[in-house]
């Protein structure tokens, strides 16, 4: 088993819709709430109905009480649009105190919410990562981060 991933060296390089993508999950993650870890991400997710649905990290002193930036878009779409399919997922992450240069990619728990989307729907959600600049690395499904995924059939 092994992964592929698809490397743009820059914003540049996208295709129109997905750089518009980005740099809406770019302003959201600007908004996040980070006063603890000073680390902001930022996510937006574009449905099969046009719509794009934002989240930005939220923190709190109790940390378990926090929610990543990816969770709160994808569990918005849940809530909001719970009949529409995700088709592609865009993430951003910086740091306040030095400057991420590398692709930041979910974190295990937002992996295994995305999962629960893709397998929900069925279809795969291109995801698209990247640090505060520089490249961005897309993956054409969640299975290509998550190869050994647990879902409803280990149930």
């Amino acid at each position: 088993m092994s992964t592929q991933l698809s490397v743009f060296e820059d914003l540049s390089e996208l295709p129109e819709s997905v750089r518009d993508l980005m740099e809406q999950a770019v302003a959201i993650r600007k908004k996040a709430y980070a006063p603890y870890s000073k680390f902001r991400v930022g996510a937006a997710i574009l449905l099969d109905n046009g719509k794009v649905v934002l989240g930005s990290n939220q923190e709190n002193a109790a940390y378990p009480s926090g929610l990543c930036a990816e969770r709160v878009a994808i569990f918005q779409v849940g809530a909001i649009y719970p009949d529409n399919k995700i088709v592609c997922m865009a993430i951003t992450a910086a740091s306040d105190t030095n400057q991420t240069l590398t692709p930041i990619p979910p974190c295990g728990a937002c992996r295994q919410s995305i999962a629960e989307y893709e397998f929900k729907q069925d279809e795969p959600i291109e995801i698209y990562f990247m640090g505060e600049i520089g490249a961005i690395y897309k993956s054409d499904s969640l299975k290509n981060l998550l190869p050994f995924s647990f879902d409803k059939n280990f149930l």
